[in-house]
């Protein structure tokens, strides 16, 4: 009834990976400042402390003295004459044979006296050089990324958010065979690597009866609540792939069925990611998830059309290299359109999310009143909160996948990132557009198709 919604989400995954992301990069900056002078984490340049008015300015410099530490106390009076406080004093051996010590001292003084302290201490002849310091942040290390499909290999497997092991009121919880089969068919999934032959997974009559109890119902909702690309498809896979109500389908007839017939290359990556991230749900009793429903019933027909296809591969090229603030913000953008969307059709609302595609009590509620349609704005869908324990109290419509895709690649264009990449179908990686030769092939790939074109519409234009 509710489908696969609750599970581990994207948002949620983002959301954590944003979270352990910055832990790691406070202990990034600890060993930073713990390798360079600068070694108590608590005093940092700019922080003015409360005892001091507004118009002054707290920073911190490096001295080198000439005696060693035996005129520190004439070095400090140096200071202080000059008006200038000292809160924090650390010494340490110069690196420098020709100095024996170095002073790190965090000072506090007016605006109008900054630019002379440099200067005015220079003049001492207890100080052979003061430096002025900033913090120095941990070195910035490249992210990894998957450059080609093998590399999804390497990725975080999830399995689901609602665990019969951890969950008490998960229905399969004492249920030992349930927890059994879960774990063999996860066990496939995690197992599998790429270039290798999809398992095939001999379900039981059990397991065959959900999928028909959903089957039956979402069929019978389809013509009324499903975008017109979602219907065409989903009766093509059922003339031609073998869908029915009666037995689940195998992942390896299916993605030859979309590789031979619909002839896309990006059909590897989602099997790939499918059978890696998923779990078959064999519980029959409703609202709990059944992913291969989810992905079978409304991911697959979907991405079977060319032009949903292209905004969701948009969509995942778009991540990469960006902050983890801007993953969150996709991942919410995916979960508004990919899983949850809705479209306009013939002035109509109809469904396009494979969340709602897959389960009858979504389907049935995303077109009902019970729900707040909002238009589809990227920077707003983006920061929006998201619901996974429920049926959707608000989703989002698009005029048109060509309208979607116009406003997300508008979005995509304002976010910062060190690099832009580009997707190569022939070899299915991912190319980074980070040096000259990157955008020379680019280019040449451009101007062949651009000459393709141009020789058929010459040909087409030429008269008989």
């Amino acid at each position: 009834q509710h489908g696969g919604w609750r599970r581990k989400t994207l948002i949620g995954d983002a959301k954590f990976e944003t979270v352990a992301n910055k832990e790691f990069q406070k202990q990034e900056r600890r060993l930073s400042k713990a390798d360079s002078f600068c070694a108590e984490e608590g005093f940092a340049p700019g922080l003015l402390p409360d005892a001091f008015p507004d118009d002054y300015l707290a920073f911190n410099v490096l001295v080198t003295l000439r005696e060693g530490l035996i005129s520190l106390a004439k070095v400090i009076r140096v200071f202080e004459n000059g008006k200038i406080f000292i809160t924090h004093i650390e010494s340490r051996k110069s690196r420098s044979e020709k100095e024996q010590h170095q002073l790190f001292m965090q000072l506090v003084c007016p605006h109008s006296a900054y630019e002379n302290v440099c200067s005015a201490a220079k003049q001492s002849p207890l100080i052979r050089d003061v430096t002025l310091l900033e913090e120095k942040e941990p070195e910035k290390k490249d992210h990894w990324i998957p450059l080609h499909i093998s590399d999804l290999d390497r990725c975080t497997h999830l399995v689901t958010k609602f665990e019969p092991d951890l969950d008490y009121d998960h229905p399969g919880f004492a249920d030992k065979e349930y927890r059994l089969r879960r774990k063999e068919i996860a066990d496939i999934a995690f197992e599998y690597k790429y270039g290798q032959k999809i398992p095939t997974v001999e379900y039981t009559d059990e397991e065959n009866a959900t999928w028909q109890h959903v089957y039956v119902r979402l069929k019978e909702l389809f013509p009324t609540h499903a975008c017109k690309e979602h219907v065409e498809i989903f009766a093509t896979l059922e003339e031609e792939c073998g869908f029915s109500e009666h037995q689940i389908p195998q992942l390896e007839d299916v993605s030859n069925f979309l590789r031979t017939t619909y002839l896309h290359t990006y059909i590897d990556t989602y099997i790939h990611t499918y059978i890696n991230f998923s779990t078959c749900i064999s519980y029959c009793a409703p609202p709990f998830p059944r992913d291969c429903i989810h992905e079978l019933l409304g991911h697959v027909p979907m991405l079977a059309d060319p032009k949903f296809a292209q905004f969701a591969q948009e969509l995942g090229l778009a991540t990469l290299g960006v902050s983890d603030e801007d993953i969150e913000k996709f991942a919410t953008l995916f979960w508004f359109t990919v899983e949850f969307g809705l479209c306009k059709e013939n002035g109509q609302l109809r469904a396009y999310g494979a969340g709602s595609l897959s389960s009858y009590g979504e389907l049935a509620n995303c077109l009902s009143d019970n729900v707040t349609v909002k238009p589809f704005d990227p920077a707003t869908t983006a920061v929006q909160e998201y619901k996974d324990d429920d049926l959707q109290p608000i989703l989002f419509v698009v005029e048109s996948f060509d309208d979607m895709m116009l406003k997300m690649r508008q979005y995509v264009a304002s976010i910062e990132r060190s690099f832009e990449v580009t997707y190569d179908p022939y070899t299915q990686s991912v190319k980074t557009l980070d040096h000259n030769a990157a955008l020379e092939g680019v280019a040449k790939g451009l101007q062949n198709d651009v000459g393709t074109l141009m020789h058929v519409m010459n040909r087409f234009n030429k008269p008989v």
